[in-house]
């Protein structure tokens, strides 16, 4: 299709203008220290953003994909700094280096994919999604209570880039969302994005950013990615790993499909279905993409890959000796905290419960 700049111009105005949790000790409140010098950033993925312009897609209030969930979600994120890095998750200790101290406020919000439930919102008409709007008026950094107060990266997935658009606009949902993201985090001559990022892959819509010394990469579904017109990113991803992450220094990778059962099932002719003991077409990425995957990945030292896609589990597993997570669905609950030192590397499972209360579900830590 003709991509429209006049479209994008008035998309990028509107995103200068601002569209961009443990059960706790509640009786105990966290008390500030004097912060270390340690990377701390949050992580979660399926948003699921439903909104159409008469209510929910079909299923999402049964799912719950609503804005009360998005509202508890983001009341957590938001209480994170007030809360406190728990010395004991699940009953056993979480081998925390800060365990009892405040985590004080993160650098910023990542998402690994499926901002929206539909392409956006899907309409008729090219115009704004509704569940993209939805989105944004949830997570783009603002203040009050019903949006994040932090800086939000953000990653596509299959319900963001998988709709096809109306005959004469077929590509309409995914230039929408693709063009959030670019509004969002390329920098250019004359517009600063809200979120800049150092390294932004135009084609693929892949981007890099620093904290410090860590080094972060998106690749939205994933960097070989080429369906549904996707230019795969891995190219860049070898460059950008190459001129930033050469020398040793840390990175944590994200991207939406991951290794699980879910992640990797195949259609099965025998139940006539997609399952992990398929042996026909991949549904969502194939082993020899996971394989080249890990290969442009192999001699960094990524300390972490994240990931979302599935919704109902929180998971730590390791996947060709590197360490992976993924969250709770956000329409469940779930996020992750991550703390990254010159000497540790720890990530806390999360679930966001009422009034800005989380309960810590699982605990990750390593020496690096």
């Amino acid at each position: 299709m003709n991509h429209s700049i006049t479209r994008r111009d008035t998309f990028r105005l509107a995103a200068g203008a601002g569209v961009g949790a443990a059960a706790l000790n509640l009786a105990t409140p966290a008390q500030a220290v004097a912060p270390d010098d340690a990377v701390v950033f949050l992580v979660t993925n399926d948003v699921h953003a439903c909104r159409t312009v008469s209510g929910l897609s079909d299923g999402c209030l049964a799912a719950g994909k609503t804005d009360p969930s998005m509202l508890r979600h983001v009341a957590a994120i938001n209480a994170v700094e007030t809360m406190e890095w728990p010395v004991e998750v699940a009953s056993a200790p979480s081998g925390f280096e800060r365990a009892g101290q405040v985590i004080g406020k993160p650098l910023g919000l990542v998402v690994a994919g499926d901002l929206t439930d539909d392409g956006g919102g899907q309409i008729a008409l090219p115009s704004e999604g509704t569940q993209l709007l939805q989105f944004s008026q949830r997570y783009s950094e603002g203040t009050g209570p019903d949006r994040v107060h932090m800086p939000v990266w953000l990653g596509l997935g299959n319900h963001d880039l998988d709709q096809d658009g109306p005959p004469d606009h077929v590509d309409w949902y995914r230039r929408e969302l693709r063009d959030y993201v670019e509004m969002n985090h390329r920098p250019g001559v004359f517009f600063k994005p809200p979120v800049p990022a150092r390294s932004y892959e135009p084609d693929s819509d892949s981007y890099s950013w620093d904290w410090g010394d860590l080094h972060l990469v998106q690749t939205q579904r994933f960097a070989g990615d080429t369906a549904k017109g996707a230019v795969s990113a891995l190219d860049w991803l070898r460059e950008d790993l190459k001129e930033n992450a050469s020398d040793g220094r840390p990175v944590v990778v994200f991207q939406h499909y991951g290794w699980d059962d879910f992640s990797i099932e195949r259609w099965d002719p025998a139940k006539n279905t997609f399952d992990p003991q398929g042996t026909g077409d991949d549904h969502w990425w194939s082993q020899a993409q996971r394989d080249t995957v890990l290969a442009a990945l192999k001699g960094t030292n990524v300390l972490a890959i994240f990931h979302g896609h599935e919704h109902p589990s929180t998971m730590i597993y390791n996947q060709g000796g590197l360490d992976v997570f993924k969250p709770k669905a956000a329409f469940m609950g779930g996020f992750a905290v991550v703390r990254a030192s010159t000497t540790r590397f720890e990530v806390l499972m999360a679930e966001a419960g009422e009034n800005g209360t989380a309960t810590f579900t699982k605990a990750f830590a390593k020496a690096i």
